[in-house]
């Protein structure tokens, strides 16, 4: 017993010392560690940058709406988050949609821990000693979870479980979005009362973008993301994202993104063992710069309307199920500015169970075709340019071609055999295949005899009319400011037949984008310039509280790619065989020949397969004023009709032209009289 008492004796003296040594040795130490406080700095998103249309109609704001924000404390508790989440569950209604099979089984293990225990033999226990036990061993647990197990998750849980997922899917100190949508204001009251009794938990204003026009332009404005883009994660990081930061994710969205995302709001959080004690404002968070695109929603939806008329009226007459796209572009041939992209598709929608028009404007840019004779202007072009046609003496015999091993070729006004000399004029305005397959022959060095084989270097040929196709537009990039471009189809030269040329000199072989289409006949209407075609015309600072227009930033400059390596005389001669096309009285497009806006144009039918079926694509370009052009257009108009008699009387292309290019005048006389109006009131 005395030797008990002794040892008792001297675990006692040994821990009085000790605190002794703690206390006075170290115990400021001790003191000041408890009190110390850490100080982390956070960033915020802020609102992105509002877009308009050239007349500064909004297109895209924000629309603002209650939220309930997570904060999560710098030492993650599990026990209390989990308290957490479960009394904010008995004040919100959280949707579960998102929930996966994960989430469940390893919420179902952590609300579970007994059984979750009993799922792991002694036996395992002792195989994963001294490995990554916990990670093993979890990963049994999950596979053992039944289906039963799960189905025994009641509603609340899974509501308990989608807040608890997001409470813990951002980073330390960083506020999470936990319910942005459909937060009612009994549930943002009842929170903002209780925030003392729910740790972590803020209410606040969020936002949501908010399309003014409904689904019109929409495929061209783009969308963005609930958090950043898994396969884009790094990239943003590196530049300062979070994150559950909202991003662009297409279209305008993702290529201004720089200049939509804003300034984020920087906060200081004074920090205790891991508990935010204080916050401070270090740096005010400002909305994105806003962007002036060069489109005119008024007559980006007059156009739309005219599609869908069109599409509507011409499937009822050809009966053909293949129609079911068109696309315009309106362009300004001077600047390069777009003024109208517009593409509408007539799709089956397998939930309202009916058919319907979806907005698929970035067709023009992403999508390309067969556009058949309106890329003649190109061929003449490069006809001069190559020497293949003497500008000044320029008369080609219009015949049918008799060419070895293939059936005959000829023009279409031609089959009989009616031979006819045609100038460059003519041949345009007629839509002489013939003109341009001797073109062709000659860019290739080759010689049409008739009755034997074509001999033509068909890499020559190809090289050639390409190259000056793409000082056009055609074939190449046209350097619009969205991504996805895409610069069309090149049909294989080496397995093609030397024929094949000929097929390319009338837009039987590459494929163009209706975008090209616009970009080519703008190069003709200006004189040679290819532009650049631009979306965006300014970019603004964040405008004021009443809604105003804030101060210029930057605004977009016209851009010339390149000038056709000709001289403005041969151009203008394209321009004089357009405006042959539309008023001669052998034009292919005189159904513009009386109207008051004075175009000129090329008219395009290209024979093609789709689905295993033939059929023809209707095209066309034009430019109006003939004279001082302001606009430049193309249309396409894929699977028009199945055969030529059948769609003979097919000319949705020119109708629809007809009516954007009327619209467009129609809305600039009816603004300039509004002004004179208003001036005569003031």
């Amino acid at each position: 017993m005395n030797m008990l008492f002794f040892i008792v004796f001297l675990l006692f003296a040994i821990l009085i010392l000790r605190l002794g040594v703690i206390q006075i040795v170290y115990g400021e130490d001790a003191k000041r560690e408890i009190e110390r406080t850490d100080d982390v700095t956070v960033s915020t998103s802020s609102p992105r940058g509002l877009i308009y249309d050239k007349n500064l109609n909004l297109l895209i704001e924000n629309k603002p709406q209650k939220a309930i924000t997570y904060t999560q404390p710098k030492s993650f508790d599990q026990k209390e988050t989990l308290k957490t989440a479960k009394a904010l569950a008995e004040i919100i209604h959280q949707d579960t949609e998102r929930i996966t099979e994960r989430d469940k089984v390893d919420f179902w293990l952590m609300i579970n821990p007994e059984k979750a225990k009993a799922k792991i033999t002694d036996a395992e226990l002792k195989k994963y000693e001294g490995t990554d036990k916990e990670s093993e061993l979890n990963k049994l647990q999950r596979e053992r979870v039944t289906e039963e197990e799960l189905a025994s998750l009641t509603k609340d849980d899974l509501e308990i479980l989608a807040i608890y997922r997001e409470f813990t899917g951002g980073y330390a100190l960083v506020p999470q979005i936990v319910k942005n949508e459909g937060v009612t204001e009994e549930e943002f009251a009842i929170v903002s009362e209780r925030l003392s009794t729910l740790p972590g938990v803020d209410t606040t204003t969020d936002w949501v973008r908010e399309y003014q026009y409904n689904d019109t332009l929409r495929s061209i404005l783009g969308n963005i993301t609930s958090g950043l883009p898994a396969e884009n994660l790094d990239y943003y990081l590196s530049r300062g994202y979070s994150r559950n930061d909202r991003v662009g994710k297409s279209y305008i969205e993702l290529q201004y993104e720089d200049v939509l995302r804003g300034q984020k709001e920087k906060v200081k959080n004074v920090t205790r063992s891991g508990n935010v004690l204080e916050t401070m404002l270090i740096q005010e968070g400002m909305r994105g710069k806003d962007l002036v695109l060069s489109m005119d929603i008024e007559l980006q939806q007059a156009v739309d309307e005219i599609i869908e008329d069109a599409l509507l009226n011409t499937k009822r007459k050809s009966g053909t199920g293949l129609l079911d796209r068109a696309f315009v572009v309106l362009m300004d041939p001077n600047t390069g500015e777009i003024l109208s992209l517009s593409g509408k598709q007539y799709l089956y929608n397998e939930e309202k169970g009916k058919y319907e028009f979806t907005d698929f404007a970035a067709g023009n840019f992403t999508t390309s075709y067969v556009v058949g004779s309106a890329v003649k202007g190109a061929t003449v072009l490069t006809g001069y340019m190559t020497g293949a046609i003497d500008p000044y003496n320029s008369g080609i015999l219009d015949e049918p071609l008799y060419i070895k091993g293939t059936d005959p070729k000829s023009s279409w006004f031609n089959r009989g055999g009616n031979n006819m000399y045609l100038t460059d004029r003519e041949a345009l305005a007629r839509s002489s295949n013939v003109y341009m397959f001797k073109t062709a022959i000659a860019i290739g060095g080759g010689q049409y005899r008739r009755g034997q084989p074509l001999g033509i270097d068909k890499e020559k040929a190809f090289s050639e009319m390409r190259n000056h196709f793409g000082q056009l537009g055609l074939g190449v990039r046209t350097g619009i400011d969205l991504p996805g471009e895409q610069v069309g189809f090149r049909g294989d030269v080496p397995s093609a037949e030397p024929g094949k040329t000929l097929d390319f000199a009338i837009g039987q072989f590459d494929t163009y984008t209706p975008l090209q289409l616009a970009q080519y006949v703008s190069t003709i209407a200006n004189g040679g310039y290819r532009m650049q075609p631009q979306i965006v015309k300014e970019i603004r600072e964040p405008g004021d509280e009443n809604g105003g227009i804030g101060p210029l930033a930057q605004a977009t400059q016209p851009k010339v790619l390149n000038k056709v390596e000709t001289s403005k005389e041969l151009v203008q001669k394209v321009q004089q065989g357009f405006w042959d096309v539309f008023h001669s009285a052998k034009g292919t497009g005189k159904f513009f020949k009386d109207k008051p806006y004075s175009a000129a144009g090329k008219t395009g039918t290209a024979e093609t397969r789709e689905q295993g079926t033939d059929v023809w694509n209707l095209t066309l370009v034009a430019y109006a004023p003939y004279e001082n052009p302001e606009v430049a257009m193309s249309v396409v108009v894929p699977s028009a009709y199945l055969n030529v008699r059948g769609g003979a009387e097919n000319q949705i292309n020119s109708e629809i032209g007809d009516k954007v290019l009327q619209a467009y005048f129609d809305l600039k006389a009816n603004r300039s009289k509004k002004d004179k109006n208003e001036e005569n009131e003031e």
